[in-house]
């Protein structure tokens, strides 16, 4: 079974969790490939990966695959600073295989990814968990018009696909993907997410809620606790700053967070620093809203 995960240097402290969680919940990790598409990644980060896989005794197959992302995808849209991303487009080209799992580096893999080699589909060249329609999506918001999809079709998060590269390049997805990235070059507000939803228009081959249990800051519980891929969407995730004040799915990402990953990952300094400026306006925004809560009580105010 072939998985995929994009990656940088910012997504590495997520990674470790969604890797280890990954292999120890798999039955049989002799049946795996990891591929690794690494923007601008050294060496030694992609020997942590190797050395965190030998930990947790897989025993499967891994490659890694290198890109630029500013000199590939320059010309795109950033999100929180990044065009990392737009790897995810790369992947038929890298990869001679029919499917692959595309996994992002801010999910717990809690269920057996073999279960994934139960799933096949001849319709589409896309799978994935739909979610609420498009005309709820940000892209819709701030690109009234401009994007040719029906407002009402469903839409989804790519933080977990599942790709059928053979209907991929048969249906010459490169090209749509190349004439969308031309048209709307500097008005992708979700990079890769908003390319494959206007080529897809809601219709893509639909998996079930527990393949992408989406758990944001500020939310108690997911809908589904075990046998599911948890994602940490929006910000701020478990292992950013005041995570484990913020989000309440701390414990459960810290269940996998190794000593091993945790000592080269955890965020100090400038690094650390960066990303704080990047998610700042996320934390602004949870604490006001506690603290409105916490003086709505205190005055006996009901909502």
């Amino acid at each position: 079974m072939h998985i995929a995960f994009v990656i940088d240097l910012p997504s590495m402290e997520g990674l470790g969790a969604t890797i280890t969680s990954l292999v120890r919940n798999c039955s049989d990790t002799a049946q795996l490939h990891l591929h690794f598409i690494c923007n601008n990644l050294s060496t030694r980060h992609k020997n942590n990966i190797l050395m965190l896989l030998q930990t947790e005794s897989y025993h499967g197959r891994t490659r890694f695959y290198d890109f630029d992302a500013q000199e590939m995808f320059g010309h795109l849209s950033a999100v929180h600073g990044s065009r990392t991303s737009y790897g995810r487009f790369l992947i038929p080209k890298l990869l001679d295989v029919d499917y692959v799992l595309c996994l992002d580096p801010d999910l717990l893999i809690l269920l057996d990814v073999i279960t994934f080699e139960q799933i096949r589909f001849e319709d589409h060249f896309l799978a994935a968990v739909p979610g609420g329609s498009f005309r709820n999506t940000l892209e819709a918001k701030l690109l009234p018009g401009q994007l040719s999809v029906c407002k009402d079709e469903r839409s989804f998060i790519s933080g977990m696909l599942l790709l059928n590269l053979r209907k991929w390049k048969e249906q010459d997805i490169c090209h749509e993907i190349e004439k969308i990235c031309l048209r709307h070059a500097t008005a992708l507000q979700e990079a890769d997410n908003t390319v494959l939803n206007t080529i897809c228009n809601g219709r893509f081959h639909h998996i079930d809620d527990r393949f992408n249990c989406i758990w944001t800051p500020g939310q108690e519980t997911p809908s589904f606790k075990e046998n599911t891929i948890l994602h940490f969407a929006s910000t701020p995730k478990p292992w950013d700053f005041l995570g484990r004040e913020v989000h309440a799915g701390y414990q459960r990402w810290a269940d996998y967070d190794t000593t091993f990953w945790d000592r080269r990952y955890k965020r100090v300094a400038f690094a650390g620093l960066q990303r704080i400026w990047k998610i700042r306006k996320s934390l602004i925004r949870y604490y006001l809203k506690s603290f409105r809560g916490t003086g709505n009580l205190k005055l006996g105010i009901k909502n």
